[in-house]
């Protein structure tokens, strides 16, 4: 009886390092795609009208560096 009590929490416990563990791979997926290089930003600054032309040769000139 206290046999089959004791693996229940034991399967609960590896259950739940198992959930954590795949939180962890999802956090760590998701944070690496939202990180952009800086010409993709200012081209994307560029698309939307924040910067004008000059501004946007200036700065890509200044990154190519």
């Amino acid at each position: 009886m206290f046999f089959g009590f004791g693996m229940f929490w034991w399967i609960i416990f590896i259950l739940f390092v198992v959930y954590l563990f795949f939180q962890n791979k999802n956090i760590s997926r998701f944070n690496h795609k939202t990180e952009k290089d800086p010409l993709q930003i200012l081209k994307e600054r560029f698309a939307k009208g924040e910067i004008d032309k000059e501004e946007f040769e200036e700065a890509k000139k200044m990154l190519e560096k």
